[in-house]
């Protein structure tokens, strides 16, 4: 066995015997008797062995002053027996390490929750803020003559952002859409104008807070629309609950803000917490169609753009990967700052597949290779095994695509449903470059934001959270 150290008396019996184990001088298998004999008391502790004086020793007698018995020509004494020892972790450096390991996990959560408070305070204040607004308008309506203050209020198309969300628009999404807009002028001013129109279409659709009536949004979201307005922005909470670690690999305290379920009704761009819900929602759906082995998620909050090092999300992504016999294939929703990505990491295969719901030729986020590359490697030297050279990544291209600039996170969160309401998971054939670019219809969409509704309200019912 590769690491194990064999004891040079072993090897001077074994140097003796014939093809059936046998010694045939009487001699010497006195000698190995009498080494059999020394072996046992060295293990039961009745007798010491140190440096030259080692079984081998006592059984034959001192060695020749420039020989090693046992272990082949050329090596001296002072080159076997005084090599340095391994170095053996000792019990208080084993417990340091755990309580290290320990400690950086608790600091992490305790980081976590101090993050989510700070946004709750933000919140609040915004509430503040709102609240001194709506008073200083109502002043102003008795000051001026024919005044409207409804003109002035809030809507739900400009909800506050979540900063810890990664909402942001599709639009520019990296560094290289960018350069080529620059580079062509004409391009760019029709981009603008067009951008301009569709906020024109969108500002007809806006709707006021607390106008649900007319909101394009499945019943279960108007529901949940109605809660925030009556429960959650008025007693200044938030849906906290815990998802369970069968999940995401590790219990994953979740926040869920008056926002994210605004601007989910809004169909505004939505971030990592509203991913990660529906996940959990999915994961449901996974156990009742006996399909956990077959598929896993990978937390989209702990990987994606400003979330940590490279090296620190790698090793999270790694430790997922590790959770599994290597059958399952992983989704992991990747957000590099300005945009909704989804990757499958097939890590028996050493194949990772690429989805994006943007219509022109895109390119994987960098950053995300480097992160994903990593950790596959890790989980190779985990199992000890070599691996390939270069990990296989495949770009599906023929994804539905979006129209917009802030579907990317719904389209997201559709891919994972179809390829999982697919017993026979051939989402690589049935994303196939060339198969359906098409758009998903308004509905397909409105599917996955009332079972993420329908799944949140079940969660204020049962009072689980």
């Amino acid at each position: 066995m590769p690491g194990v150290e064999i004891d040079r008396s072993t090897l001077w019996k074994r140097a003796r015997q014939d093809k059936h184990g046998n010694i045939p001088d009487p001699k010497v298998a006195e000698k190995a008797k009498l080494i059999d004999e020394l072996q046992k008391q060295v293990s039961e502790g009745k007798v010491s062995v140190y440096g030259s004086n080692d079984v081998l020793t006592m059984a034959l007698g001192p060695e020749h002053p420039g020989r090693v018995s046992g272990v082949g020509a050329g090596i001296s004494p002072r080159q076997y027996f005084y090599l340095p020892k391994p170095q053996r972790m000792s019990f208080d450096d084993r417990l340091n390490d755990s309580l290290r390991v320990l400690l950086q996990e608790e600091t992490k959560k305790m980081e976590a929750k101090a993050r989510e408070e700070a946004l709750r305070m933000e919140a609040r204040t915004k509430q503040l803020v709102e609240a001194e607004r709506e008073h200083f308008l109502s002043q102003l309506s008795q000051l001026i003559p024919n005044f409207d203050p409804s003109m002035l209020k809030p809507r739900i198309s400009q909800s506050p952002k979540n900063p810890m969300s990664d909402k942001a628009s599709c639009s520019g999404g990296d560094g290289k859409h960018q350069e080529e807009e620059k580079k062509d002028t004409a391009k760019n001013g029709k981009h603008q104008e067009d951008e301009e129109k569709e906020e024109e279409k969108h500002d007809d659709k806006v709707i006021e807070v607390g106008d649900y009536s007319n909101m394009e949004a499945p019943s279960s979201l108007k529901t949940l629309c109605r809660y925030v307005e009556t429960t959650l922005v008025p007693e200044d909470k938030t849906l906290q609950f815990t998802i369970d670690k069968e999940v995401f690999g590790r219990e994953r305290d979740t926040f869920l803000l008056p926002e994210d379920i605004t601007q989910l009704a809004g169909m505004e761009e939505i971030g990592a917490t509203v991913v990660a819900v529906y996940m959990r929602y999915l994961h449901d759906v996974l156990k009742q169609a006996n399909m956990c082995s077959m598929v896993g998620f990978i937390d989209p909050a702990t990987v994606s753009a400003n979330s940590g090092t490279i090296a620190d999300r790698s090793r999270l992504v790694a430790a997922r990967l590790q959770k599994t016999d290597g059958e399952q294939i992983f989704m992991m929703p990747y957000n590099p700052g300005r945009h909704w990505i989804l990757l499958i990491v097939r890590v028996k295969r050493e194949t990772v597949y690429f989805l994006d719901s943007l219509p022109e030729n895109r390119v994987v986020d960098e950053e995300a290779k480097n992160i994903v590359n990593s950790a596959i490697k890790i989980y190779n030297s985990h199992i000890a095994r070599a691996g390939r050279k270069v990990v296989i990544w495949k770009t599906l291209s023929g994804t539905p695509k979006q129209t917009s600039s802030v579907e990317c996170g719904y389209y997201v969160m559709r891919f994972m449903r179809d390829i999982i309401m697919d017993p026979s998971l051939a989402f690589e054939k049935n994303y196939a470059k060339g198969n359906q670019e098409a758009p998903y219809p308004q509905e397909a969409i409105d599917e996955v934001r009332n079972e993420w509704a329908e799944f949140v309200c079940q969660i204020i019912e049962q009072g689980n959270y």
